[in-house]
């Protein structure tokens, strides 16, 4: 481009700049101009061009020109803003019996719900699991991790995903650009893709995105378990835990070295739990450092069922 062709430019944009009336570091959007009846005499009035929503120009009395940002915007900003810094002073873990699930599958239709995920998608699995030939096969619930050294967000190159400082990794499909980085980066396979649009929800259309719920979603971006960070803000236990019928997850702080049961509510220390019981996480070699814990399938509460199997002796198990 030559000097010529440059200053033509230039002054282009600053032509269309003086047809809106704007300043040129100033940003306006047309939901937020209009507000109500003004008592401005019409002789102080001028009109102004103003651009709206759908990319239209129109002339606009200017007594009708507000400087309040919507509601809608606000309420994004502060939804954005808290749920990038979580909850202070907590540390999140969540700990599974393994001894106790029964592929019930509560869990992952709670979560399904919440999420307004379709039948495909889930953010928590239960997996049919088998560690030799010669074991007993089990269940295991698989979430996201909620890594303390998550890989997934080193990767990110728009800072979709991001790990807050009560423990809990999120995804912002508000940022996300679909490119799958984290996806590859999961040693876990905790992500999922949208690769449809998603499930609509009668009053999606009129929510307002937020990030801890991760609704409304969008095509062609990232979704996962949240450790139901929505939940845990008003004082409650996520989705799948108060779901399963048969007290198989734990959840709680860390800093508190206390987890409460879903099912029966009981709560204990968390290290003593652990300790006592041989608790482990996945891929402990990695370094990733998940925050969810496994009990071992030790002294199974129920008899292995699978697609209507034979019942299968784990008393010894």
């Amino acid at each position: 481009m030559n000097r010529e062709e440059g200053n033509t430019n230039k002054k282009t944009r600053r032509n269309f700049l003086k047809l809106l009336g704007f300043g040129a570091g100033t940003m306006v959007t047309g939901a937020a101009l209009w507000s109500g009846c003004s008592t401005t005499s019409a002789e102080d009035s001028t009109k102004v061009t103003a651009l709206t929503t759908d990319g239209q120009l129109v002339e606009v009395d200017s007594t009708q020109l507000s400087a309040k940002t919507s509601g809608g915007v606000t309420e994004f900003s502060e939804l954005q803003e808290r749920g990038r810094e979580g909850l202070a002073g907590k540390k999140f873990a969540m700990v599974i019996d393994l001894s106790k699930c029964r592929n019930a599958r509560m869990c992952m239709a709670a979560c399904q719900e919440a999420h307004h995920l379709h039948p495909h998608q889930h953010h928590i699995n239960v997996l049919r699991m088998q560690d030799a030939e010669h074991t007993q096969p089990y269940f295991m619930p698989k979430p996201c991790y909620h890594c303390d050294n998550p890989p997934c967000t080193k990767v990110c190159p728009v800072d979709a995903t991001f790990k807050r400082q009560d423990g809990i990794v999120l995804i912002d499909n508000e940022r996300c650009i679909g490119c799958r980085f984290c996806v590859a980066a999961c040693p876990y396979s905790a992500r999922v893709f949208n690769w449809l649009e998603p499930k609509k929800v009668e009053g999606d259309e009129n929510l307002v995105y937020d990030v801890e719920l991760n609704v409304p979603q969008k095509k062609g971006t990232i979704s996962k378990c949240l450790f139901s960070a929505d939940c845990l803000r008003r004082g409650e236990m996520p989705y799948c835990v108060r779901a399963c019928p048969n007290g198989v997850y734990w959840f709680g702080d860390i800093n508190e070295d206390a987890v409460t049961n879903g099912a029966t509510r009981e709560t204990v220390s968390f290290s003593e739990l652990i300790r006592k019981n041989g608790g482990y996480t996945m891929l402990e070699e990695l370094g990733t450092k998940p925050q969810v814990y496994y009990l071992p399938p030790k002294d199974r509460a129920f008899p292995f069922i699978f697609e209507g199997s034979t019942t299968i002796d784990n008393s010894h198990s």
